[in-house]
């Protein structure tokens, strides 16, 4: 018990021990923050890819269309324009 008084008495021990509490809490709540960030900028990845996703079902859903009065010649030209090399 007596060293737990002489240490709150002791203005040094108590300022060293409220730095490290001091660091120690910033040390968490930059790490918090930082994975905060990452999740926001997972979020956009996120949303950038459905929304891609979504224009290249839209287009070609439009080409299905188009391609439906189509011969299978104009259709197979149509085609290859999509095609990957």
């Amino acid at each position: 018990m007596w060293l737990f008084s002489a240490v709150i008495d002791n203005k040094v021990i108590m300022a060293i021990l409220a730095a490290v509490v001091g660091g120690v809490s910033l040390f968490v709540a930059g790490g918090i923050h930082r994975a905060n960030k990452d999740k926001a900028k997972q979020a956009a990845r996120d949303l950038a890819s459905a929304q891609d996703s979504l224009e290249m079902n839209r287009e070609a859903t439009a080409a299905e269309r188009q391609a439906a009065g189509m011969t299978d010649d104009q259709a197979r030209a149509e085609a290859t324009k999509w095609a990957k090399h």
